[in-house]
């Protein structure tokens, strides 16, 4: 529980730790085939619109995400509407009624082709990069599932998976707002009567070695713009490098006075928008940055991407970049206590893995970050050894990229 009585609203997130690192060639897709089957009712409220009812007459908006190493189920209410919101949620969770299994398919069928062209090849640069960089691995495989694994997919399959991860060891259930622990405690005590006892699932795959780089995949798709990603297989977020790495993000792409979006966009015109991100698992994490540009320059964003990264491995980071990016975080870990979703999403999203710091913890540990500790940090992860590149659009672009890449330890010294 997160109390916070100088704000109006609650969010009540659940947090399970299953996605689709916890499946196999076979059962992938059956974690977000099973989110999808939740809000189609269970035992006490039997139908979608009953369900959704509850939580809209309590000001809520019920929603569920499925992503690679977990799944999660909020909705935000009204402070008076606790009590029923997680009524809901712990019906939807241990009692479901999994039904309208075949139509569901079809529905995840349907979202799926946002992902491919008209051959069926996937185009989407998230799947493309991840299968390269963790390939093998339950990390490489699509959250979706693929056409012939959801087709596949049997009831019996989706109550195996149910039962082996909503268990209690598995779950954490967090709430923020104007609210006391103990009404919180008591409610969910209530609403997840029927959740069995169980163990956290564990991963027992490692997350592999960076692949030996540089890498470039490149998918030919007639559209105007080409789609990039580049990436850089790093930390997981509780490492002691993830500072440096949170802070070299925010000094290339933090508003558009920062260099990416100032280099490529504002000084250059060579992309429309361009951004530095991170994505991290309790046991891996990676440096993104994606963009998307006109075919004939592909090749020069690229370059001016890899020229920039390839100054912060030379130390020019200037004082004034490095305070900035450290207040520009501060301030965001301040903003973030006016949001019910993102506390939970702080503390309880957190504890699927470990305890979370406090914001002041997180905030001593950036401003004990130096100038020589960024260029320390960006040597060692933002290497060329470590670089894969995806690309989705014309065939024209492909070559002049392929070259770009091929040659990344030029720029990145």
């Amino acid at each position: 529980t997160i109390e916070t009585p100088h704000l109006h609203s609650l969010m009540c997130a659940v947090y399970v730790r299953v996605g689709s690192r916890h499946e196999d060639d076979g059962t992938n897709g059956v974690s977000h085939l099973l989110e999808h089957l939740f809000f189609r009712g269970s035992k006490s409220y039997p139908d979608s619109v009953r369900m959704n009812a509850v939580v809209e007459g309590v000001g809520g908006n019920l929603n569920g995400v499925t992503m690679r190493d977990s799944s999660y189920f909020y909705s935000p209410a009204h402070v008076d509407g606790l009590e029923q919101l997680l009524s809901v949620l712990g019906e939807m969770l241990t009692r479901p009624r999994l039904g309208h299994l075949e139509t569901e398919k079809r529905i995840i069928l349907e979202e799926m082709l946002d992902e491919v062209d008209e051959r069926g090849r996937d185009v989407d640069v998230d799947n493309l990069s991840k299968r390269v960089l963790y390939e093998g691995h339950p990390l490489a495989m699509k959250i979706a599932g693929t056409t012939d694994s959801v087709k596949k997919l049997t009831l019996r399959a989706v109550r195996r998976h149910f039962e082996r991860a909503y268990v209690g060891g598995n779950i954490v259930v967090a709430v923020s707002g104007p609210v006391k622990r103990r009404r919180v405690l008591d409610a969910t005590k209530r609403s997840f009567k029927h959740l069995p006892r169980g163990l956290r699932l564990a991963e027992a795959v490692p997350v592999p070695l960076a692949p030996s780089g540089p890498r470039f995949k490149y998918v030919t798709l007639d559209e105007a713009q080409v789609e990039f990603r580049l990436s850089f297989p790093t930390v997981r977020e509780d490492h002691p490098d993830s500072a440096g790495l949170s802070l070299l993000r925010r000094v290339l792409d933090d508003g558009l006075s920062s260099r990416l979006p100032h280099n490529i966009v504002e000084k250059r015109g060579l992309a429309y928008s361009v951004g530095a991100m991170i994505e991290s698992f309790h046991d891996a994490g990676t440096f993104e940055i994606d963009g998307a540009s006109a075919p004939e320059n592909l090749a020069p964003v690229f370059e001016e991407v890899l020229r920039t990264l390839g100054t912060l491995r030379a130390g020019k980071i200037t004082r004034e970049e490095l305070r900035r990016a450290k207040t520009r975080f501060a301030m965001h870990l301040d903003f973030l206590q006016d949001s019910p979703a993102d506390l939970c999403g702080w503390f309880g999203g957190t504890e699927l893995y470990r305890p979370a710091e406090t914001f002041a913890q997180k905030k001593a540990e950036m401003a004990r970050v130096t100038l020589a500790e960024l260029e320390r940090v960006a040597r060692q992860w933002l290497a060329p050894e470590r670089l894969v590149a995806v690309a989705v659009g014309p065939r024209s672009a492909k070559k002049k990229a392929e070259r770009v890449i091929s040659r990344a330890g030029r720029w990145l010294k």
